[in-house]
């Protein structure tokens, strides 16, 4: 393959249009960043976010919970103590996401 064969060219070409689209998104997200302009969409995501990682260990919770009070009698109900530690964990893992959205990492 010589220097001037067209499929060199042509990969050449398609590296610094991939280099310069990554180089273009990462400008705009600085900028972004350093204006504080977090619009609705960033804002609904990130509630969104939080409301999937409360949720989803809570249910696990309850699912779980569920299952173990179908499958042994006991004087506690694990349900009810399992849908607790879910909640706990969902918003424990809410807080991390916050803070390092807040801390701009």
């Amino acid at each position: 393959m010589s220097a001037d064969d067209p499929q060199r060219r042509r990969q050449g070409s398609e590296e610094a249009e991939f280099q310069d689209s990554v180089r273009r998104k990462a400008e705009r997200r600085l900028r972004a960043r350093r204006r504080g302009d977090e619009g609705v969409w960033h804002w609904l995501g990130m509630f969104g976010l939080v409301g999937w990682a409360v949720a989803v260990p809570t249910l696990l919770g309850i699912a779980a919970g569920a299952w173990i009070d179908r499958r042994w009698d006991g004087d506690i109900s694990w349900t009810l103590s399992l849908l607790f530690l879910g909640v706990v964990v969902g918003c424990l893992h809410a807080w991390y996401w916050i803070s390092q959205e807040r801390n701009g990492e």
